[in-house]
């Protein structure tokens, strides 16, 4: 640390150095007109005699001359004292102006230091800080420590006659422990009700009796709900099944954005944008994992030090007018949040009086989980099943905006 402020003044100090004996010698080096008057008119003296000697001129045009340049000499060194002094005071202001320029930059530079760096830190280079981060990755909490000190959130409400069908499936999943499709639907049960515990447990028991027939979407669901239950925090334990879940399916979106999300926990927002920026770009409109990303992969590209990114607009996402990204764009922070709130809100309204396609209750549901609004999405979601009770395939397409809200499996 020392180094580092023993280069940071030396540097600092030569810069002052410089611009002052740069606007110093730029006084030195600029004398007045006069002065280099009287340097010609001697030498035109010089010259009358040179010329009187080879006989050029006769001795009356030579006093003529001499009386002429004489007179010339005196007007010129008369002015040349008199801006004399005003040289001098020039020259005190110089050295008054390079003196506070001195200043300012030595201590303007302490100054944005403080403000913007990190005093009383060693140096972080990219090795060091690489090291941290895999130091950070092998030392994190494990899962059961994560749960842990995962604060209690509110469950869900669920519907009495709901709750008693997923008791009654706890009890014969306990008796047929080899029953797949009864894990299945109990990990998805657990899921909707919010007891992700429960959840991951009964889904870590479909992996087993898969065994090798196990997909990576299975793993990816696995991870999915342990990360939940973590709040949101990715564990070694839930890395393992990612790393699984990717072995089997390279593309697996899920687990790719908790792969990024685990790096960006760990101090890698270099690889958690780069993840991203690819699934992005990649991903098909109505992918769950894209509110989440769209959400933080501006704040990881700026911590990534990419400070031009623009995020790719993708066919067929719906998004604002190219109005509303102007406005947006002059916006606080606040009044951004604010403007996007009621764009949501005209959706929710149109949705409940005209109704929209699945998609349109997605975004919903999606947008809202990442306005934190959890109880106005839990409200959506219950209002979309009622809709599309009827219609599997558009509750599923719904079903995927709860689930990147965090509601469902």
């Amino acid at each position: 640390m020392t180094l580092f402020w023993v280069a940071t003044i030396f540097l600092a100090t030569a810069m002052a150095g410089l611009l002052a004996l740069a606007l110093l010698r730029g006084q030195r080096h600029t004398g007045p007109a006069e002065a280099f008057d009287l340097q010609v008119y001697r030498d035109q003296l010089t010259e009358v005699d040179r010329d009187l000697a080879r006989g050029v001129i006769s001795q009356e045009d030579a006093e003529r001359l001499r009386t002429e340049i004489s007179r010339r000499i005196l007007s010129a060194d008369s002015k040349a004292q008199a801006r004399g002094d005003a040289g001098a005071q020039s020259q005190v202001l110089s050295a008054a102006v390079a003196t506070v320029m001195g200043a300012l930059l030595v201590g303007g530079s302490y100054w944005l230091y403080t403000q913007i760096g990190a005093p009383g830190y060693g140096d972080l280079g990219l090795a060091a800080r690489m090291e941290m981060a895999e130091t950070a990755r092998q030392n994190r909490p494990s899962q059961a420590e994560a749960e842990a000190e995962t604060p209690t959130t509110a469950a869900p409400e669920i519907q009495p006659e709901y709750a008693a069908l997923v008791q009654r499936l706890r009890g014969a999943v306990a008796e047929r422990p080899g029953d797949l499709q009864g894990h299945v639907l109990l990990a998805r049960s657990e899921a909707a009700m919010g007891n992700y515990v429960a959840a991951y447990e009964a889904q870590q028991q479909v992996l087993s009796i898969k065994g090798d027939d196990a997909t990576g979407k299975d793993y990816a669901d696995l991870a999915d709900m342990m990360v939940l239950a973590a709040g949101g925090y990715v564990s070694p334990e839930a890395e393992r099944v990612l790393e699984a879940a990717l072995t089997r399916d390279p593309e697996n979106g899920v687990s790719l954005y908790y792969m990024g999300l685990m790096m960006a926990q760990t101090g890698r927002p270099d690889v958690a944008f780069r993840l991203w920026d690819r699934l992005l770009r990649q991903s098909p409109p109505d992918a769950a994992w894209l509110p989440p990303i769209l959400a933080q992969i501006e704040d990881m590209a700026f911590r990534a030090g990419v400070a031009d990114y623009q995020v790719p607009r993708m066919a067929g996402m719906p998004g604002p007018s190219a109005s509303d990204v102007e406005a947006a764009g002059e916006m606080s922070v606040e009044d951004r949040q604010e403007m996007i709130r009621g764009m949501v809100a005209r959706l929710s309204d149109r949705l409940a009086t005209e109704g929209g396609t699945p998609e349109e209750w997605a975004r919903l549901i999606s947008s809202l989980g990442v306005l934190g609004d959890e109880a106005q999405a839990i409200a959506i979601w219950n209002n979309a099943q009622e809709v599309f009770a009827d219609n599997p395939e558009a509750l599923d397409i719904v079903r995927e905006g709860a689930r990147a809200a965090g509601l469902v499996l």
